[in-house]
């Protein structure tokens, strides 16, 4: 019973980001209250609230989801496993996540990307990402609680290389946006 219970929430939180993704990009972040979020998705405000504490969270969902992803891929490498090789194989998955969800996923990066308020949520701030998946990165390999500047320097290049392809994906530059992914990881 509390799986179907579970199943639903997801459902309904999953139905009430993609309702607030085509409004958004319909009329913009700004234009965009909860009011018309609620209707959009067919919730009351009370099931809205719920699910985000406020309407930037709305967008952080996505992205939270993508980044537990993420850690669950660098978790599940081999520990003898080279850490630069986990790191690009855990951002091709989830650039395959991203690419295989085209229309809501760049919806949700060009929004990001001119939305204040979603842009200072400290789930978008890749910073705290970095320390958390270079923390995950040295844990699976037995290594210190504290990951070293070389590993946290590694993390922070391959996801500043990921962000420059996400802003060619959303910003649609690419015919092929997961060799350019490839090429972009590459890059040294």
């Amino acid at each position: 019973m509390e799986g179907l219970r579970e199943r639903k929430r997801a459902h309904a939180r999953a139905a009430t980001v993609d309702a607030a993704l085509q409004l958004f990009a319909e009329h913009g972040y700004e234009k965009v209250t909860v009011a018309d979020i609620c209707a959009a998705a067919a919730i009351a405000p009370r099931t809205f609230f719920r699910y985000f504490p406020s309407k930037g969270d709305v967008l952080a969902a996505p992205v939270q989801d993508l980044a537990d992803r993420l850690v669950e891929t660098v978790m599940a490498a081999p520990p003898d496993l080279d850490d630069r090789e986990v790191l690009r194989r855990a951002l091709r998955e989830v650039g395959e996540r991203i690419v295989a969800h085209e229309g809501p996923m760049g919806v949700l990066f060009r929004v990001v990307r001119n939305a204040e308020e979603v842009r200072t949520s400290p789930w978008m701030s890749l910073e705290d990402h970095e320390l958390r998946i270079a923390g995950y990165l040295t844990a699976r390999r037995g290594g210190p609680d504290d990951p070293d500047w070389r590993t946290r320097v590694d993390v922070a290049r391959q996801l500043a290389a990921f962000r420059v392809w996400l802003h060619d994906f959303a910003e649609q530059r690419t015919r092929d946006p997961l060799g350019l992914l490839d090429e972009i990881l590459a890059h040294r």
